[in-house]
């Protein structure tokens, strides 16, 4: 089948989204589907989202992405995100009749309401309430939305959203994230608590930071508040963002994953640390819940710190990256993909 899938998040920014197309892409082809990407990286007019400088998005894409999609002649669509190119192929496909799907693969509502209340607090409630009813009447006229857990099913129905919901699951690399040897962090106290992720306020990545802790900590990653958080924090080490063979190797060098986020809707850096064999550590939120379903898998709760140190002492490397391999591959993404994509009439 031909599939046209159409996304504000594209290489080369490096997220979830990204990665989850960029695997999913790959497993679909191998089943002989062929695969068509529009993403702003096609369009000649962007500017840098507010807060992220790096992530660029299309502006005034309708008229260019009408001409895309027709030469494209897609058997099915799927709208990944609500940025630009998100709402101006729904209104395409909504005016013509085309079916197409949708994936929830961000929480914006938690997102922008978060990131507003940093400045004016008191707007929380409002900000939040508005960006639910933004994203659900996105979603509204999907033949399909893809969710990626059940705890995030049951918190979209509970905000009233009615599109028929399927899931999509994460898979993991396991060619690259697995077990291995120690090979980083030795002139570092130990134990070596790691986190893995954008450094911005929506994470809530200070948690991991002003968390009490005896050991090391490590951030990798990248954002808009790297460079003020690494000042506030000096005994923290910032490695900035890392990739493939280099990611893989610090999880495996650490001796525990810390989660803080209580915005995400999976998540997926939690089951890369799990393939590597590092326990998990966060708070009892969706997401971490949906992942983190055995003992030896690490510990949720309150307390970061807490959670943290009771880890540690969880479970072992081959459990944790057993389990994975059973739960979480790309092939079976793929196949929860291909029920859900729908013909465009």
């Amino acid at each position: 089948m031909r599939l046209l899938i159409i996304t504000d998040a594209w290489h080369p920014q490096i997220n979830g989204v990204v990665r989850t197309y960029e695997h999913l892409i790959k497993e679909l082809e191998t089943i002989g589907h062929q695969i068509e990407v529009i993403s702003p990286t096609d369009f000649p007019l962007r500017i840098p989202l507010p807060g992220y400088s790096e992530i660029k998005l299309a502006l005034a894409p309708s008229r260019r992405l009408k001409k895309m999609i027709e030469a494209h002649t897609p058997e099915t669509i799927h709208i990944a995100t609500e940025g630009p190119l998100g709402w101006a192929a729904r209104k395409y496909c909504v005016k013509n009749n085309l079916n197409f799907s949708t994936c929830y693969h961000s929480h914006f509502p938690d997102y922008f309401a978060k990131r507003v209340a940093s400045f004016l607090p008191f707007l929380y409630d409002h900000v939040h309430e508005g960006t639910k009813k933004l994203v659900r009447r996105f979603h509204a006229s999907a033949q399909t939305m893809m969710i990626a857990t059940q705890s995030l099913e049951d918190e979209l129905k509970s905000w009233d959203f009615k599109t028929p919901m399927l899931r999509l699951s994460r898979g993991v690399d396991l060619d690259l994230f697995s077990p291995g040897e120690k090979t980083l962090f030795h002139d570092l106290p130990e134990p070596v608590a790691l986190y893995v992720g954008r450094i911005a306020i929506e994470k809530s990545i200070e948690d991991f930071l002003k968390m009490e802790w005896d050991g090391s900590k490590v951030v990798v990653g990248d954002g808009p508040i790297r460079a003020k958080l690494s000042r506030k924090y000096p005994d923290v080490h910032f490695v900035g963002a890392k990739q493939g063979e280099a990611l893989a190797a610090h999880y495996r060098s650490a001796d525990v994953f810390v989660f803080p986020s209580r915005t995400d809707t999976f998540g997926m850096v939690q089951i890369e640390a799990l393939a590597c064999g590092l326990p998990v550590a966060g708070y009892n939120v969706r997401g971490p819940q949906d992942i983190i379903t055995e003992p030896f898998l690490g510990v949720l709760g309150d307390n970061l710190s807490d959670a943290a140190h009771k880890a540690l002492k969880t479970g072992t490397k081959i459990q944790r990256n057993e389990h994975i391999q059973k739960h979480y591959s790309w092939e079976n993404v793929a196949q929860q993909f291909t029920k859900a994509m729908i013909p465009v009439k």
